[in-house]
């Protein structure tokens, strides 16, 4: 059974920073497409940063130069540091996985490809 767990959410002030951490089961994650997203209330999920087995990433740009996405295979987790945070950052944040896409699209996945999702971690930016 797949599961996803993300950790690391906390309340910060602007500027500051945070590490997400998504541990994986189910699956070996070197071989799994995963990703970062995020729903503040009132707004859809949106994708914030993808990363391929092979360690190729994408970022949204509103997060592009802030926020860094990585992984550890040997540990099945996926990181998200989250550096210069804003008060717009605010949001539930989710890990997902893409299983079925593979290295060569993932990064170009859209959220429906993303079928497997953890439970959310949030995280809150005060000014």
């Amino acid at each position: 059974q797949v599961q996803l767990v993300e950790s690391g959410g906390g309340s910060v002030e602007s500027g500051g920073s945070l590490r997400l951490s998504c541990a994986a089961s189910g699956y070996t994650r070197s071989s799994v497409c995963m990703g970062w997203f995020r729903q503040a209330p009132g707004n859809e999920r949106e994708g914030v940063a993808i990363i391929a087995s092979d360690g190729s990433t994408t970022y949204a740009d509103s997060v592009k130069g802030r926020f860094t996405i990585s992984q550890d295979n040997a540990k099945n987790t996926v990181y998200l540091q989250m550096n210069s945070l804003k008060p717009e950052d605010t949001a539930i944040y989710y890990c997902a996985a893409a299983p079925k896409r593979g290295v060569r699209w993932c990064v170009a996945s859209q959220i429906s490809d993303f079928i497997n999702w953890g439970q959310g971690t949030q995280v809150t930016v005060s000014s």
